[in-house]
């Protein structure tokens, strides 16, 4: 019964996840243009920074609380299992810096900061929907109040999590792309074939496989924030293009100054103008 109760919660974790990374290919579609993100003011990034600060002083100290009932509850007996997927998260977040730093433009002490905003933040859009996905299924369960100490752990570090995106704003080199909606529409949707397996801790091939697929689809999606836009190339102009966009002038109206002087001048009017000779022979005829 528990597992197939398991099974269910699994395929409901795999819709909502495909239908999350087909809604972010679609804002990818329709999203014309790169979006520059609206940057605070001194003051706005100043509470940003604390807050950012102060999520992790909070995360740290409910950590320290949360190992000491782990230990108090099961002792130190069973060793930390292994995790292969750090280096390659270190190795990912070193890559991410070194290519932000290494534009040519702007300044260096922005480059400088935005490349330490972008290696710190492009983990953080793995971990925060992974962490609303698997925060129910942690192991094993901490007593006397397992809910209470699964909200003492994951709330201040959804808070670091939601923080540490937030100091994007603070970098002027940022900007919304289809590349970024598509790179997080990818990585959605390999959650939704991790779901399928369970969300297994990368034990096993295939969870440490689509671990690491999913991680370098986040640093991937967060690249994507720091590329530069290419100008399209600029089409030379054609030799008659002036004189073809000039529309036609309009006829003048009735009773205009305009139509008045081309009706006085009988050149302008079409007319030919009457010579000495013809003007002799008519005088000549009245005679």
């Amino acid at each position: 019964m528990g597992q197939l109760r398991r099974g269910c919660q699994d395929l409901a974790r795999h819709r909502r996840a495909g239908r999350r990374g087909r809604c972010a290919a679609l804002a990818g579609f329709r999203l014309p243009l790169p979006v520059r993100l609206t940057q605070p003011g001194r003051a706005g990034r100043i509470a940003t920074i604390l807050a950012w600060a102060v999520s992790i002083v909070a995360f740290l100290t409910c950590l320290t609380i949360y190992i000491q009932q782990y230990i108090h509850a099961y002792g130190l007996s069973a060793g930390a299992p292994k995790d292969p997927i750090t280096p390659i998260t270190l190795t990912a977040a070193a890559a991410v810096f070194v290519i932000i730093i290494s534009r040519s433009t702007p300044d260096f002490r922005t480059r400088l900061a935005s490349a330490a905003i972008g290696a710190m933040a492009a983990p953080m859009i793995f971990e925060l929907p992974f962490d609303l996905i698997v925060m129910a299924r942690t192991y094993p369960p901490i007593p006397p109040d397992p809910a209470l100490y699964r909200a003492l752990f994951f709330a201040p570090l959804l808070l670091v999590e939601i923080t540490t995106l937030l100091l994007l704003r603070l970098s002027p080199m940022v900007r919304l792309t289809r590349a970024t909606f598509f790179s997080f529409a990818l990585m959605l949707g390999v959650f939704a074939a991790w779901a399928l397996s369970g969300f297994g801790y990368p034990s096993a091939p295939l969870p440490t496989a689509l671990n690491i697929a999913s991680k370098l689809l986040a640093f991937g999606t967060a690249l994507t924030l720091f590329l530069r836009r290419r100008p399209a190339p600029e089409q030379a102009p054609h030799p008659d293009a002036n004189e073809q966009a000039q529309p036609a002038s309009p006829p003048p109206a009735l009773g205009s100054p305009a139509l008045a002087e081309v009706t006085d001048d009988p050149q302008q009017a079409g007319q030919p103008e009457d010579t000495p000779v013809l003007e002799l022979g008519v005088r000549a005829l009245a005679r």
